[in-house]
């Protein structure tokens, strides 16, 4: 029975996913930065001094890092996780990082008696906090058994789509691809409202009602509404997370000989958005790189 979990990286996502995760489980949490320990404290997860100790007997290690490079360093750098993982433990990747290596991390940890989950997820820190996430799972049955409880008590909606790790990260590959672009072309078409002289705020209820309206539209509009505002609005998923996620879905479909020019124009726009210094603000504000200035008010 899985009854302890750590949870490494209590960033934007790890932290509310730690909380939720302590409301059933015993739950050992590890960041880098002292203020996040502190806060995942106040949250009922017990702060360990490094992510080893924080790994050491746990059923379930979440793992929520940005990139592959920092999974692999992670497990098998300098101070190697895996060495400290009990025989049968899960390591449940969280984070969208790419096909490219998840088949050897899988390996490597099977060969010391290990699980991989490969379970990428949408849906922002709020929906973290509450179970309300989309994740999508690429992990053998064996896996699966360990891993259950927790993706469970995270997730609303919890799709496993394939037996393999690095299943999961093609799908959100594919997700992504389509998250970007909606992003992109929601910036474009409320600039282009905003030009024409539109109400934005009607302009917006009116496009979400018909068949132009979008998750993204909903979801972002009303931030890309604020994005010129002191401070812009509140950052719910940063800018430059569509700067690495469009150029893992660039990657991918150059590896299998296939096109993907509308992807590519919109991972161009987030990154004139980071080269301009919006990076670490919410990806609506991809919006000021379509119109830097926005129309004086009619």
């Amino acid at each position: 029975m899985t009854s302890t979990v750590a949870v490494i990286g209590l960033g934007a996502m790890g932290l509310p996913m730690a909380a939720r995760l302590a409301e059933r489980f015993d739950v050992s949490g590890f960041d880098i930065a002292a203020e996040r320990l502190e806060l995942a404290a106040e949250r009922g997860v017990r702060a360990a001094g490094s992510a080893t100790e924080a790994a050491s007997g746990a059923d379930v290690v979440l793992v929520a890092v940005r990139t592959g490079e920092q999974l692999e360093s992670l497990l098998f750098g300098e101070q190697p996780l895996a060495e400290h993982l009990r025989p049968g433990a899960a390591v449940l990747l969280t984070s969208t990082v790419g096909t490219s290596g998840i088949a050897d991390v899988a390996a490597r940890l099977e060969a010391i008696g290990a699980h991989l989950v490969d379970a990428p997820l949408s849906g922002g820190p709020v929906r973290a906090g509450e179970g309300d996430l989309l994740i999508v799972v690429g992990a053998s049955d064996a896996a699966l058994v360990v891993a259950r409880p927790v993706l469970e008590q995270l997730a609303s909606t919890l799709s496993i789509v394939g037996d393999r790790p690095g299943d999961g990260q093609a799908l959100k590959t594919v997700n992504q691809l389509l998250c970007g672009v909606h992003i992109a072309a929601a910036a474009e078409a409320l600039a282009l409202a905003d030009a024409l002289g539109l109400d934005r705020e009607r302009t917006l209820d009116a496009l979400q009602a018909g068949a132009a309206g979008s998750f993204m539209l909903g979801n972002r509009g009303p931030r890309a509404l604020q994005a010129y505002d002191e401070g812009g609005a509140e950052v719910l998923s940063r800018l430059d997370i569509f700067v690495k996620d469009l150029g893992i879905v660039g990657d991918a479909a150059r590896a299998h000989h296939l096109a993907t020019p509308v992807a590519a124009a919109a991972e161009q726009l987030f990154l004139l958005g980071e080269a301009a210094g919006l990076g670490d603000r919410d990806d609506s504000a991809v919006i000021r790189v379509v119109a830097p200035n926005r129309a004086k008010e009619r």
